[in-house]
């Protein structure tokens, strides 16, 4: 590969920042995952104890922060929507 076809992929692949990918979407996007309830106190201390195996939907703001759990996608994207914020789904 020349040094032009080197600079050239480099600017289609731009790089960001660990701090600017933290911020991106700051206030204005949300991601739903979907979890096991194995997962839960790791995210939610607060939460009560639930029953191995079952599988719970997690609202985080964009910089990861736990925001909501619940049983259903929808009521996730709803309470993403009740807060004025853009939802993506993670896998």
């Amino acid at each position: 590969m020349t040094n032009k076809q080197t600079e050239a992929k480099t600017d289609t692949n731009p790089v960001i920042t660990q701090d600017a990918l933290a911020h991106l979407g700051d206030g204005r996007l949300a991601y739903v995952k979907a979890i096991r309830s194995e997962d839960v106190a790791h995210m939610f201390p607060q939460a009560p104890k639930i029953e191995p195996g079952v599988q719970l939907f997690a609202l985080h703001a964009a910089d990861g922060t736990p925001i909501m759990l619940t049983d259903t996608r929808e009521a996730a994207l709803a309470n993403a929507w009740s807060q004025e914020l853009e939802a993506v789904s993670v896998h």
